[in-house]
This record gives C-alpha cells, sequence and structure tokens, in this order.
C-alpha cells in the first residue's frame, strides 16, 4: 500500500518566464538611432535642382569634367544645408565651400608638384590644422572635412583643368546651392515677409517651448522640456544673428523679429525659475505663450492674453514678461498702443503700466528688451584671441592630432597601392574621424555599410540605365534624397556613395562599386586602428574643455545675478552663453559615453559635473527672478547655491577637472 502521508503536489502557479531580452552595448544602439521629423520637402527640391542640373549643363557643352567638379561642391554643399534661416544657410554653406576650394588649390598643385613622401607630410600638416578648427564648433568642422576632402580630391583625381579653375567651378557649385536657399520659397513663406522665414518658424518654436516648460511644470518632464527650451533659445539666435552686411536690423520685419525674440527672454527666465520650484501650474499660465507663438507665425495681433494669478515670484514675473510680450506684439500689429490682457489682473497691470512699472521704457526689463532687440541676440562678437585657445586648447590639439594621424596614413597606404582612385581612402577617413557625427564605432559601423549598400545599388543602376542619361538622373535623384538621408550616417553614405560613383563614370572613369567598397573597408580600419591608439596628453580633452568653458560661463552668470546689477540685456545674454555651452558639453558627453569602454572611460563622471552646472544655472535663473521680485534670497536660495558649489568640486574632482574658479566657490 502507498503511505498514508504522501506529499500533497504543489499548486501554486508556474511563474511565467519573461520574454528574453538583450541589452544593447551604448556603441551598438547609437550606430541603430536615427532622427526623427517631417520631410524637408524645400530642401529636397533644391537637392534636386542643384549637382543634376549643373552636370547636364556642362555635359551638354561638352565639359564633364567641369561639371563633375561643379557637382561635388553643390553635393558638399547639401550636406550643409540644414532647416534655419537663409541668412544662417549662407554661413553653414558658403564657409566651408571656400574652404573646400582653398583645399583643391593646395591639393592640386601639391599632387602635381611633389613625391609621395612630400605630399604625404603635406597632407599630414593640413590634417593637423584643419583638425584643430574643427573643434571651434560646427560650421568650423564643416570647413575642416571640405577642406580636407577637397585637398585629397585634388591631388589625386586626374582631370585637366588646373587648380584655380577646378576651385573656382567647386565654388560655382556650391554658390548655386545658395542661389537655390536664397530664391526658392519655403512653404508658407509667401503668405508674410519672403525673407524672414526661417526666424519667423525659429522664434515661434521659443515660445511654444516656453508653453511646453510651464506645462510640465512640478512634473518628471520639467527636465526635458527645459532642455529644449535651450535647443529652440539657441536655433533663433542663430537664425537672428546670421552674417549681415549691417550691424543693426535694416527693415521693420526684421526689428519686429527681433523685438518678439527679445520679448521671450524674460518669459524663459520666468518659466525657467517656475519650473525650478516645483509646482505644478494652472493650465492657464501655458497659454500665454502659446497664443504668442501662433501670433509670430501668422503675423497677426496677439489678442487677449491670460493673466496667471501673481501669488508667488516666479508668477509676478511671468505676468509682467506678458504684459510687455502683448505691447511689443501689438507695436508691429494694427492697434498699437493696445494693453491685451484679460483675466482679473487686468485693472491691476493696466494700473501698473500707468505708474511706470511696465512697459513704459524706464523699467529694467523695457530697457533690456529693447537693448536687446537693437544690438542683436549675440553677446560679444567672436574674437581672435579665444578662437585661438580654442584651437590650440586641449580639444583642438587632441582633434587634431587624430585627423591628422588617420588623413596622412590613409594617403600613404592608398598611394602605396598604387590605387588609380587613391584619394577615395583618405577622404573616407575624413568623415570617419569626425567625432561630432557620432561615437568611433557607430561611425565606423555605419560607413560601412552604408557603402555596401549604396555601391549595390548603383552596380544594379550601372547595368541597366543609359549613359549619360541615366547617370545624371541619378545624380539629379540622390541629391534630392541627401536631406532626408542626413538623419542617419548609413543612409546618407549610400545616397552620397551612388552619386559620387555616376559622378566618376560620367567623367568618364570605369565603373568603380568594387573597388569603393574595398577602399572603404580599409579606411574603416585605420581609423579603428588609429582612434584607439594611445595619445599624447589627455584622452577626453573635447569634453572637458566643452566642461570647462561651460563652468566658466555658468561662474560668468552667477557673478552678475549676485552682483545686483540691473543691466537685464547682459545678464540674459550671460544666461543664453551658460546654457548653450551646456548644451554643447553635453552633447559632447553623450556621444563620449557611447564609445567603446577603452575610450568611454576617459570621461566617466562628467555627466555629472554637466548635471550639476545644470541645476546650477537654473538656480542661479531663479535667484535672478527672486532678486528683481524682493530684493533679497531666501534661505532655500543661498542653500541651494552652497550645496551645488560643493558638488561641482566633488563631482570634478572625481572626473579628473582642473579646479573650478575660486570666485565661483566663494560666490
Amino acid at each position: 500500500m502507498p503511505p498514508r502521508n504522501r506529499p500533497r503536489p504543489d499548486r501554486s502557479p508556474v511563474p511565467v518566464p519573461r520574454p528574453f531580452s538583450v541589452a544593447l552595448p551604448p556603441w551598438l544602439t547609437h550606430a541603430l538611432r536615427a532622427q526623427r521629423g517631417p520631410v524637408p520637402w524645400n530642401a529636397v527640391v533644391r537637392g534636386a535642382l542643384a549637382a543634376g542640373p549643373l552636370l547636364l549643363a556642362a555635359v551638354l557643352v561638352g565639359q564633364e569634367s567641369v561639371g563633375v567638379m561643379a557637382a561635388l561642391g553643390a553635393m558638399l554643399a547639401g550636406i550643409n544645408d540644414r532647416p534655419g534661416s537663409r541668412r544662417t544657410a549662407v554661413h553653414r554653406i558658403g564657409v566651408p565651400g571656400l574652404a573646400g576650394a582653398a583645399g583643391l588649390v593646395v591639393g592640386t598643385y601639391a599632387g602635381e608638384g611633389l613625391g609621395a613622401v612630400p605630399l604625404t607630410l603635406i597632407l599630414t600638416v593640413l590634417g593637423l590644422l584643419a583638425g584643430a578648427v574643427s573643434a571651434v564648433g560646427p560650421v568650423s568642422s564643416g570647413a575642416g572635412t571640405q577642406l580636407l576632402v577637397a585637398a585629397a580630391i585634388g591631388a589625386g583625381m586626374p582631370l585637366p583643368e588646373p587648380g584655380w579653375q577646378r576651385a573656382l567651378f567647386f565654388l560655382a557649385g556650391a554658390g548655386w546651392l545658395i542661389v537655390l536657399r536664397l530664391v526658392l520659397p519655403t512653404p508658407g513663406a509667401l503668405a508674410h515677409d519672403f525673407r524672414f522665414d526661417g526666424e519667423r518658424v525659429a522664434v515661434a518654436d521659443v515660445y511654444d517651448a516656453i508653453a511646453e516648460l510651464l506645462a510640465a511644470a512640478g512634473g518628471e518632464q520639467a527636465g526635458a522640456r527645459r532642455a529644449a527650451l535651450t535647443a529652440a533659445l539657441d536655433h533663433a539666435q542663430d537664425a537672428l544673428a546670421g552674417p549681415r552686411l549691417r550691424r543693426y536690423a535694416s527693415s521693420s520685419a526684421e526689428r519686429r523679429l527681433r523685438a518678439q525674440y527679445a520679448a521671450a527672454l524674460p518669459l524663459a527666465e520666468a518659466a525657467t525659475a517656475l519650473a525650478w520650484a516645483g509646482d505644478a501650474l494652472p493650465a492657464r499660465t501655458a497659454e500665454g505663450p502659446r497664443r504668442l507663438a501662433v501670433a509670430v507665425r501668422t503675423g497677426e495681433p496677439c489678442g487677449p492674453l491670460p493673466a496667471p494669478a501673481r501669488s508667488v515670484p516666479g508668477l509676478r514675473a511671468l505676468d509682467d514678461a506678458l504684459l510687455h510680450a502683448a505691447e511689443t506684439f501689438d507695436r508691429g500689429g494694427k492697434k498699437p498702443g493696445s494693453r491685451h490682457i484679460d483675466g482679473k489682473n487686468a485693472a491691476d497691470k493696466h494700473g501698473a503700466a500707468l505708474h511706470g512699472d511696465t512697459g513704459t521704457g524706464t523699467n529694467p526689463l523695457d530697457r533690456g528688451a529693447r537693448q536687446t532687440a537693437h544690438k542683436g541676440p549675440r553677446l560679444r562678437p567672436f574674437r581672435a584671441k579665444p578662437l585661438l585657445r580654442t584651437v590650440t586648447g586641449a580639444g583642438g590639439r587632441e582633434y587634431g592630432f587624430r585627423v591628422a594621424l588617420c588623413y596622412g596614413a590613409s594617403a600613404a597606404v592608398a598611394q602605396a597601392l598604387h590605387h588609380v582612385h587613391w584619394y577615395w581612402l583618405p577622404a573616407t577617413a575624413v568623415f570617419l574621424v569626425k567625432p561630432d557625427l557620432g561615437p568611433l564605432v557607430s561611425r565606423v559601423l555605419n560607413r560601412a555599410a552604408g557603402t555596401v549598400l549604396g555601391a549595390l545599388v548603383f552596380a544594379g543602376f550601372a547595368a541597366v540605365l543609359p549613359r549619360p542619361e541615366g547617370l545624371m538622373a541619378l545624380v539629379a535623384i540622390s541629391g534630392a534624397l541627401i536631406p532626408v538621408a542626413t538623419r542617419h550616417f548609413a543612409a546618407q553614405t549610400a545616397v552620397v556613395t551612388v552619386l559620387v560613383l555616376a559622378l566618376v563614370m560620367v567623367g568618364g572613369e570605369p565603373e568603380a562599386s568594387w573597388s569603393r567598397i574595398g577602399e572603404t573597408l580599409l579606411a574603416c580600419a585605420i581609423v579603428l586602428i588609429v582612434g584607439h591608439l594611445p595619445a599624447p596628453g589627455q584622452r577626453g580633452g573635447n569634453v572637458k574643455a566643452r566642461l570647462t568653458s561651460a563652468t566658466d560661463a555658468a561662474h560668468a552668470y552667477l557673478t552678475h545675478v549676485l552682483s545686483g546689477a540691473d543691466d537685464r540685456a547682459a545678464r540674459w545674454a550671460l544666461r543664453r552663453e551658460a546654457y548653450r555651452k551646456l548644451a554643447e558639453a553635453r552633447a559632447a558627453i553623450d556621444r563620449a559615453a557611447a564609445e567603446l569602454p577603452t575610450l568611454a572611460r576617459h570621461t566617466e563622471g562628467t555627466d555629472e559635473v554637466a548635471a550639476t552646472l545644470e541645476r546650477l544655472v537654473d538656480t542661479t535663473t531663479a535667484c535672478a527672478v527672486h532678486l528683481d521680485d524682493t530684493g533679497r534670497l531666501t534661505p532655500r536660495h543661498t542653500e541651494r547655491l552652497a550645496t551645488l558649489l560643493d558638488e561641482l568640486v566633488e563631482q570634478r574632482e572625481r572626473a579628473g577637472l582642473a579646479d573650478p574658479p575660486a570666485d565661483l566657490l566663494s560666490a
């Protein structure tokens, strides 16, 4: 018989295994990440009308080599054709175009008159200079890239024209795209002022970002919304501060946009202070900035604005800023002088305006807005000394060394292989070594995948398309796809590969898809090896240099606020500078964190420093708003400042950074 006390079966619920998931490393997730957004149809049209028509015109007159050079200039210019104002586009496209023309001249004459060894040395020195200059900013980086790519093409591409003619045709291609950017309207631009469509959109986005920050106050998304506001202000600042023939605004439309941008600065300041306080706000609070955003886009008066309750300093600052913005918009509308404020505080606001508290031109807020609108959004003009300090600093030295080594090594290997298209190898290495395109391994993976895909696609088309008509159509289609493909490095590489291979065949060279793949894979191997070699000096120099610059900007802003100075224009400019430097440092830190562990370890702890600096600048903004209202700081403000400064010292020490300025610690 079986035993009477045998154990009962376990009838508890059986745990269901969770789906198997793998956490991908940062260097791989970055390679798979792509930007999102609407298709820039205006840029697509410009791309279709740039390289293709230039090549067609040259082929019709029997000057294929001229068309190839002009199409190359238009193609590289199309990579820099990003959303923004027309004035900014001239600078963003024109400066790299000039650098590319200079590179063609140097490369052509050096390639004709020098042997392999001295030519490699010249290209290496050029890479050192261009790499160091690229540390200054995005436009300088684009200029350095085009300089080196054009120098390699000039030295290795067999064309009948002399160097100066190549440079002129290259410039003509870039200039043609600039002409298209200036002449062709963007959607909706003809309804208002044709010249300032990009500026108008950028300023309207600022007011939308302010409204989103106010709506997110007291929630988990407040930090992300504050970062989005910083990005919108940076974009608007660049759009309004592009290159100009005159220092001051020369038209009523531009003056109105500048005034609307200046009116957004106190609103952004008040919104940041309210988000710092951490209290949720009524939905009515964000309605005013949203109506102002609509007014910027439509060009109509803003109408009545909901007045928030004036219960705390941040809300009082927001209320005053809304009144000032309403008067600023109305001066450019149909009813100058009217005060469009509704709600329970309308009578109080009207009385305050009559007594000179707001909107009369004598208070600090109005004076600061007028000065900002008159002089422009920039804090100070670019000077040679700070520029030279950036080029020769840690970031410039590190980047210059890497570019020179990769560029020189790839040029030497390419010439040793005696390949007919040897210039492809150093030109590819230039794009691979650019840190602003992403982490090193991410760049290599995307470049290899994009080249293989582009070469295979082109080989298929080349087998069936008529020549040269089909190749020229392929160039035009590829030019139209570049503005969309720039959202992912692999897609951009595939499109550019198709375009370049088509240009090579139109220029009389044989089909070169397979050699293009081989050259790219070899360049990837060179850059991977050089990128992980021990370097003289300190690794992570670019990140640490940008963090130092952000610390200096935060120090200048905090010192100005605590000094009690009543210059609002200077305060807003210092605040903008601090947040801009922090955004640049944060972007560099995020890229460095996605490198392989052997490289990422050199910047460990820098993200904590950046986060503390962001909180310090937010707290400084809250202090500024509170000082405007009461003339003194609360214990909460002073204790928060002291805590953040102590944390900053400890975190900088752990990250291997120099101590912050002594007067910052004593603030």
